[in-house]
């Protein structure tokens, strides 16, 4: 059976910062075009923005791992690589999204790995937590410990996988899934999902510089108030600073909104019933 195609709207915030502590940003992004370069001090400000689901908007986080510059390389390859193949291929994400996702996947972890083979360096990857959306739906899809979050109303619920072995008592859990997994040391195995688009529904793509600073209680607190998503973010993202902003933090927001010819039909249906009746 066809999926429904609903026409609607994506508005969406995001920002990357180098929080409190780190004297450098491993962190990226990719949000519908726009992404950081490989050396950067994060962003001084939150941008915002808004793009039909007739375009597949797609939305991104990376968090890089690795010694010396190797963490904000293997994040800013990942982005690139990223917006490259969507730049390239975008328009087959509907005829098979999840084929779609696997491929940006691993067209990453060849631009990472390329990278790390060529400057022979023994240890270099980046999380990556994406979101996509097409008229049918959308689909998420991560490698690590970069979350996917999705928000209704007074509901919070996580619908990514964190790639982790076990738990640590000390320090953070290894990760048993990243983004420059040599291809004869272990597979790629992606977590992906298959979510709704209903307008109301807002999604969160964060870095662990946010969870690990705030309980998902405090996250849905703030998801759920209805203030605007370049508020939200800005919310949180000063919540995380608060709290200490141990490492760099970013932050993707995107609400669903129902496309403004939509509205505007029903409200002229509404407006004709009640003339009716009069």
């Amino acid at each position: 059976m066809e999926r429904q195609k609903v026409s609607y709207r994506i508005e969406y915030a995001y920002v990357c910062h180098i929080g409190k502590v780190r004297n450098n940003n491993e962190d990226n992004f990719w949000c519908c075009g726009e992404s950081l370069p490989a050396q950067n001090q994060g962003m001084d400000h939150i941008r915002s923005g808004s793009i039909s689901q007739s375009e597949l908007p797609l939305l991104a986080v990376f968090d890089g791992m690795g010694g010396e510059s190797c963490g904000e390389m293997a994040s800013f390859l990942a982005s690139d690589a990223c917006g490259e193949y969507y730049g390239q291929k975008k328009r087959q994400f509907s005829k098979d999204p999840e084929g779609f996702l696997k491929e940006i996947c691993m067209e990453m972890n060849r631009a990472v790995c390329d990278y790390s083979e060529e400057n022979k360096i023994r240890s270099m990857g980046t999380t990556a937590a994406m979101l996509m959306f097409s008229p049918e739906g959308a689909y998420g899809c991560n490698l690590g410990d970069s979350r996917i979050y999705q928000s209704g109303k007074e509901m919070l619920k996580r619908v990514s996988q964190d790639h982790v072995l076990g738990g640590s008592l000390f320090g953070k859990s290894p990760l048993v899934q990243y983004v420059g997994i040599p291809e004869d040391h272990m597979m790629l195995e992606p977590s992906m999902t298959k979510l709704d688009a209903v307008p109301g529904m807002r999604y969160l793509i964060c870095s662990d510089g946010l969870t690990d600073m705030l309980s998902d209680g405090e996250i849905a607190d703030i998801l759920t108030r209805e203030i605007s998503v370049q508020e939200t973010v800005e919310l949180l993202l000063d919540r995380a600073l608060k709290k200490g902003g141990r490492d760099n933090t970013t932050v993707v927001l995107c609400e669903v909104r129902e496309a403004e010819k939509n509205w505007l039909n029903r409200l002229k249906d509404k407006i004709c019933r009640r003339n009716s009746k009069e």
